[in-house]
C-alpha cells in the first residue's frame, strides 16, 4: 500500500510516499480501507521531532474509511461498515487498523470525507470541556484559536444547541470571528486589536471565564489568569506561543483557586481513547445525524498533495479541518 512518511525528522521537503505492507489487524482491531485523513498539528510535531529513528513511522493519527476485515468480538462492525476514529499505526496510507471499541459508526448522510474530521478534533473538544474542565449549563467558557479545527468544535458543543454555555471565543481575523459567531458564540474578540482579558471581564460582568481552552500558552499567561474567574478550570491544550512562562504568578492561581490542566489526547491509553469515543459517539453522533453540528472543513486536497495540507497548517491559513482523500466515497 502507498503511504506517506519522512525520510528523516524535519521540513516540508522531508515528507516522502513509500510502499508499505498492508497491517495485519490482533483479534481486537479492524482492518480499514481508508478514504480520507485529517492533518493535526500533532503529526507536525512527529515529522519534526528529530528523537526518532529509522524506519520512520506513517503519519496521521485519525481516519475514515470502510472496514476491510472484521474483529470477531464486535458484531457492529461488519465489512462494508463506514467508520471514523483515532488510530495508532498512522492515517497517512491508503489501508490501517485500528482498535474496534474506537471505531465511530458513521450515519449515513454523512460522507467519509466530512466523517474524518470528527475524530481528533471533537474528541479533544469534548474531553477537554466536559471531562477535564467539567463545563455545565449556563457557566461562561472563553475559547481561544476559534478558527481551529479544535475551536470550531469547541463552540459547537457549548452551544445553546447542546450545552448552553456563553461562548467567548478569540482568534485573529474578521473570518474566523464571523465563523465563531455562526457557530454559536456569543461574543467574539481580535486579540490582534483588543485585551481579550479585559472583555471577558466585560462581558461577564467583572465575574471571568469558568472554563478556558488555551492552545496558546506562554504568551497567554497573563491575560488568562486575569480572565479566569474563581474556581475556574483552566485547561492547556497547545503552545502556540511558547512553553515557557518567564514569570508565573502562582500565588494568583491561588488567590482564584484555579485547576489548571495540561493534556494532550494523543498520548492517551487505548481504553481512555475507547471510553471517550463511546460516550462520545452516544451522546454527541445523534446531533451530526440531525444536522444539529457539523465538521467544519477548510480544504479537501488529494493524497498526492499531502505535503501542501501541511504547509496551510504550518501557516495557519485554516479555519476548521484540512482533510486529504485517499480513496473515493
Amino acid at each position: 500500500m502507498k503511504a506517506w512518511t519522512m525520510k528523516q525528522p524535519g521540513g516540508l521537503d522531508q515528507l516522502v510516499i513509500e510502499n508499505r505492507p498492508i497491517p495485519t489487524p490482533s483479534k481486537d482491531e479492524v482492518l480499514i480501507k481508508v478514504e480520507s485523513t485529517a492533518i493535526n498539528r500533532t503529526d507536525i510535531i512527529t515529522r519534526e521531532n528529530t528523537a526518532l529513528e529509522a524506519p520512520y513511522p506513517i503519519l496521521g493519527v485519525e481516519i475514515s474509511g470502510i472496514v476491510e476485515k472484521e474483529a470477531p468480538n464486535y458484531p457492529k462492525l461488519k465489512k462494508g461498515t463506514r467508520v471514523a476514529g483515532l488510530v495508532n499505526r498512522g492515517g497517512y496510507a491508503e489501508y490501517t487498523v485500528m482498535p474496534a471499541n474506537r471505531a465511530i459508526i458513521i450515519p449515513d448522510s454523512m460522507s467519509l470525507i466530512d466523517a474524518a474530521a470528527i475524530p481528533e478534533v471533537f474528541l479533544t473538544a469534548y474531553q477537554t470541556m466536559f471531562w477535564l474542565g467539567e463545563l455545565k449549563q449556563q457557566e461562561t467558557i472563553l475559547i481561544h484559536a476559534a478558527g481551529s479545527g479544535v475551536g470550531t468544535a469547541a463552540i459547537q458543543l457549548a452551544s445553546r444547541k447542546i450545552t448552553d454555555a456563553n461562548i467567548i471565543a478569540t482568534a485573529g481575523s474578521k473570518h474566523k470571528l464571523e465563523m465563531a459567531k455562526a457557530l454559536g458564540a456569543q461574543h467574539t474578540i481580535n486579540y490582534k486589536k483588543e485585551d481579550f482579558a479585559e472583555k471577558v471581564l466585560e462581558y461577564t460582568n467583572g465575574r471571568g471565564a469558568d472554563v478556558i481552552l488555551d492552545f496558546i500558552g506562554a504568551s497567554y499567561w497573563e491575560q488568562n489568569l486575569k480572565s479566569a474567574a474563581i474556581d475556574a478550570k483552566w485547561i492547556l491544550i497547545g503552545t502556540l506561543g511558547g512553553a515557557e512562562v518567564e514569570k508565573m504568578s502562582i500565588g494568583g492561581l491561588m488567590q482564584k483557586r484555579l485547576s489548571l490542566k495540561a493534556t494532550l489526547l494523543t498520548p492517551r491509553s487505548d481504553d481512555y481513547k475507547a471510553e471517550l469515543t463511546q460516550e462520545f459517539s452516544k451522546r454527541i453522533i445523534p446531533f451530526f445525524e440531525e444536522d444539529i453540528i457539523q465538521p467544519i472543513i477548510h480544504s479537501v486536497l488529494s493524497f498526492e498533495d499531502l505535503p501542501e495540507a501541511h504547509r496551510q497548517m504550518e501557516a495557519h491559513e485554516n479555519t476548521g479541518k484540512i482533510v486529504v482523500q485517499i480513496a473515493e466515497d
